[in-house]
């Protein structure tokens, strides 16, 4: 039963990240895409497309922020091979360097996944957001894999997820108005701390 809830779940994701590969592909031809128009490319139903994007709005802003967002094999190609908390910095890196780039749609799709009305739908585990973080953050910890029990790994990986990207972002950026030094200060202290705490 659990492996057949997993299934779904990637299902649902790959859906999702399927619809807003086919919104970028539209854009890049030019054109200003409907949310039907999207579904064709993508090959799913028009249905389908409404139950991960409310509207063609939603999805036009997060589209190009997907295609900014670097795929882990891109981000650790010629890097720290081992070091775990080097490679977690080295993919917080790329996102600054994404974020400050696209500072007004980021925000934009935060706004827009915390605003957005709760759904029936909701319940059957759609995906309000892409995740981005967690590929990024198991393929730099995946060297270093062997050092943590299984159930620490799973742990550390949720907890890392909390200290970085975007909600971290925000944090730093809005909450304690860091600038990007101090900010990378924290980050490091936290997720040093997180892994030195999963290998205990």
């Amino acid at each position: 039963m659990a492996v057949a809830e997993a299934g779904r779940a990637n299902q649902r994701r790959r859906t999702r990240k399927d619809l807003l590969q086919a919104a970028a592909r539209l854009m890049k031809q030019g054109k200003s895409p409907t949310l039907e128009e999207v579904a064709e490319e993508a090959m799913v139903s028009r249905a389908t497309a409404y139950r991960y994007f409310p509207n063609i709005e939603t999805l036009l802003i997060e589209a190009p922020l997907d295609l900014a967002m670097a795929a882990p094999e891109e981000v650790f190609r010629d890097g720290p091979a081992h070091d775990p908390v080097a490679r977690l910095e080295r993919a917080e890196a790329m996102f600054q360097d994404m974020a400050r780039e696209n500072e007004r749609a980021l925000r934009m799709m935060i706004a827009n996944a915390a605003t957005r009305p709760l759904r029936e739908n909701d319940a059957d585990g759609t995906p309000a957001r892409q995740n981005r973080r967690m590929p990024l953050i198991e393929a730099a910890l995946e060297p270093a894999r062997k050092e943590f029990k299984p159930a620490e790994l799973k742990l550390l990986a949720k907890a890392l997820a909390c200290v970085t990207f975007t909600e971290a972002w925000v944090v730093f950026k809005d909450v304690l108005a860091l600038d990007e030094a101090e900010a990378r200060k924290v980050q490091r202290f936290a997720i040093r701390a997180l892994i030195d705490a999963a290998k205990k």
